[in-house]
């Protein structure tokens, strides 16, 4: 590409960031500007799990998160994992004892893998379980390991809830500091020259060039560009509509919490942990009684949805946990604000306590340090990711990455390095893109399949 080419990308949470780094790594592209209202890494990406994994219901979304886990291999081996990344996993926990339909999704996201990468252990012992003790990423196998004899869960996990029949264990996956990553590649870019600009962008209009107007407290400064790529997360409609263009995406609120674990609940070397299951909150019989008398609270003592999920955060000699619960499906206007729930940090350790039941202990008292977030999931139905041309000349986006984006980042920057350059593409290319639309049978497959959302 022309060096004299210019770029401007609008967002620098670790999807933009990470688009501009592989336009500077792989095409040798130093004229590039990244646009933000707030300082790189502090808005959606600041709120993120920090977890990675290759588990998908799709062999196209197996392939993209492959490919990035791939590249976050390569980030973690030229940094001396700088990035802080382990491999102890996603454990999957069941009181059922036929999964059947997850095997299902299992042997359909990994295709003729399948045979080679699921892993049965039903006696009460298995030489070929590999050990999840270590945090090193290296060394382990690919694959699913599926428990299904409860001696041997309650032997490796004795801190689950003594119900659970089946644990399936994602060998590809566990967590990483995304922060260190977005910060390892703006460190590249700064050396290859690309700027940033501060502030709000009002306005972009297309002549021989785009104009994008950035408001800054002491006026507005205009950005030219020969192509811009859309990486503004909750906000790419808002940035999209702009040059009169409708993108098929929506924005949920999601929550978690974070609180030093001063019990010693949570052992320090549990994977990443997720109850499948459905489950009615531990509530006492009085609460749940009150809250079903109110109607703006009794959706609380109904059934909720499963997938609630708890981790250690801060590495083996650190203290504190995270927990979190994708629940909330209500779409809504992004806001700079996070609209925070004064009552989630009770009903997600209530949830959480379910499958750990020593987070019972908190009950009523969680410390007062404990840290209550969250950030927009900005997604499609069908919640696969938004990369490629945007639909007007020179215009591409790299968005809709729902509550994958720091374990997508990566191959999320590549592809869309890919597309602005014109260089070949992967066969997952046409999927992420706006074409996928185009193909009935794809978008068949996909409305009736599991959304794979945690």
């Amino acid at each position: 590409m022309s060096s004299s080419r210019k770029i401007a990308i609008i967002g620098t949470g670790i999807v933009g960031i990470a688009t501009a780094y592989y336009l500077a790594r792989r095409y040798g592209i130093e004229n590039i500007t990244l646009i933000d209202r707030d300082q790189p890494m502090s808005f959606t990406s600041a709120q993120s799990g920090e977890n990675y994994r290759n588990w998908w219901p799709h062999p196209a979304m197996v392939s993209f998160t492959n490919r990035s886990i791939d590249l976050l291999e390569e980030v973690a081996r030229e940094s001396d994992n700088r990035i802080n990344m382990n491999r102890r996993g996603y454990a999957l926990a069941t009181r059922e004892s036929d999964i059947s339909n997850f095997v299902e999704q299992l042997n359909n996201g990994l295709g003729e893998d399948a045979s080679r990468l699921l892993r049965f252990h039903t006696d009460d012992t298995s030489k070929t379980y590999h050990s999840f003790q270590s945090p090193e990423w290296e060394g382990v196998p690919d694959g699913v390991d599926i428990l299904q004899n409860q001696n041997l869960i309650r032997k490796l996990f004795p801190n689950y809830d003594q119900e659970i029949q089946t644990l399936i264990h994602i060998r590809r996956g566990g967590d990483i500091s995304g922060q260190q990553l977005g910060m390892h590649m703006l460190d590249y870019l700064r050396q290859t020259g690309a700027k940033r600009v501060v502030g709000q962008v009002e306005g972009i209009t297309k002549k021989q060039l785009y104009r994008i107007e950035v408001s800054q407290p002491d006026g507005t400064q205009v950005i030219e560009a020969n192509q811009i790529v859309n990486a503004a997360g909750p906000f790419a409609e808002k940035i999209a509509n702009m040059l009169d263009i409708n993108l098929p995406v929506y924005n949920t609120f999601q929550q978690k919490i974070a609180f030093e674990d001063t019990q010693g609940a949570i052992p320090r070397t549990q994977p990443f942990s997720i109850d499948l299951d459905s489950q009615e909150i531990d509530w006492t019989d009085e609460e749940r009684d009150m809250l079903a008398s109110d109607p703006e609270f009794s959706w609380l003592a109904d059934e909720m949805p499963g997938a609630i999920h708890c981790r250690p955060d801060g590495g083996d000699n650190g203290k504190w946990i995270k927990l979190g619960w994708a629940y909330n499906e209500s779409a809504a206007e992004p806001t700079w604000e996070p609209p925070l729930d004064d009552n989630f940090p009770e009903i997600v350790l209530r949830g959480a306590a379910r499958l750990n039941p020593a987070l019972k202990a908190y009950y009523g008292k969680l410390p007062r340090s404990t840290h209550h977030y969250g950030g927009w999931y900005t997604m499609t139905e069908e919640n696969w990711p938004l990369i490629g041309p945007m639909g007007a000349e020179g215009a591409f986006m790299n968005c809709a990455m729902s509550g994958f984006g720091t374990m997508a980042a990566c191959t999320g920057g590549e592809l869309c390095a890919a597309w602005v350059a014109e260089d070949k593409l992967p066969d997952y290319a046409k999927g992420f893109s706006l074409q996928r639309y185009e193909d009935q049978a794809l978008m068949a497959a996909l409305r009736d399949a599991d959304k794979g959302v945690l």
